[in-house]
């Protein structure tokens, strides 16, 4: 594919190419979204409130010209991600986490979607930690947001959960012992932080609806995005 003149960086490089490819504004979210599985126009939409509709329309154009996603030719209207976009998965993920040590306090307009909830398991979760723990399966409600996190060894399941989720195929977890545990826990977006940080003991804006203290320390062990904050030495400068 040819370089994009004017609007590129007028670099040869790796870097400067991605960026030419994915870096416009809302074009990583869309690619978050789609790792979660193929979605309608309408459903990125209502994922992505803020993005203008020409502006979504802008950004599938040219990622689909990127090669980065393509059509559903089984679904009207919608859009799943090449091999080629599935390979942005580790670079999102990793953004995912460092984004989550300077996340702050949520903003009273900014709201958490089910898509965006879905990847932030995935990026928290971790296999190793998770295959010496029985099965198990985690539900929680962040506002009008509802996810069922099945964990099976090494294997994370995520459907969104209640009124409004989209319709999913059967789960792959159907197959798998049923979970031992199921915990339920009712969340305010502010206290996700201390959730996914593996402390959320004492967290304000947490409530255990189903569940207790053993499948809340299972939660922890299971999910975790470590903070990415540098380390200094005992004169203050970042260590190296």
């Amino acid at each position: 594919m040819a370089t994009r003149g004017a609007r590129g960086y007028g670099q040869y490089g790796g870097a400067a190419r991605a960026l030419e490819r994915v870096g416009d504004r809302w074009a990583l979210l869309i690619v978050r979204d789609l790792l979660v599985g193929p979605r309608r126009y309408g459903d990125l939409k209502a994922g992505l409130p803020r993005i203008p509709t020409n502006i979504l329309s802008d950004r599938l154009k040219e990622l689909q010209e990127a090669g980065v996603l393509r059509r559903v030719p089984t679904v009207r209207g919608g859009y799943e991600l090449t091999p080629l976009g599935r390979d942005l998965e580790p670079v999102i993920t990793a953004l995912e986490r460092w984004g989550w040590s300077v996340l702050g306090a949520p903003g009273d307009d900014e709201t958490v979607s089910a898509d965006s909830l879905a990847f932030a398991l995935r990026a928290a979760f971790r296999a190793d930690a998770a295959a010496a723990l029985p099965p198990t399966e985690y539900v929680l409600h962040v506002g009008p947001v509802s996810l069922s996190a099945i964990v099976v060894g090494r294997t994370l399941d995520v459907v969104p959960v209640g009124a409004g989720a989209l319709p999913q195929p059967r789960r792959r977890s159907a197959l798998e012992p049923v979970p031992s545990g199921v915990l339920e826990l009712l969340v305010e977006p502010g206290a996700l932080p201390g959730l996914l940080s593996g402390a959320p003991e004492g967290e304000r804006g947490l409530t255990v609806v189903a569940g207790g203290d053993e499948l809340l320390e299972r939660f922890g062990t299971t999910f975790r995005i470590e903070p990415a904050t540098p380390t200094t030495d005992a004169e203050g400068a970042v260590a190296a």
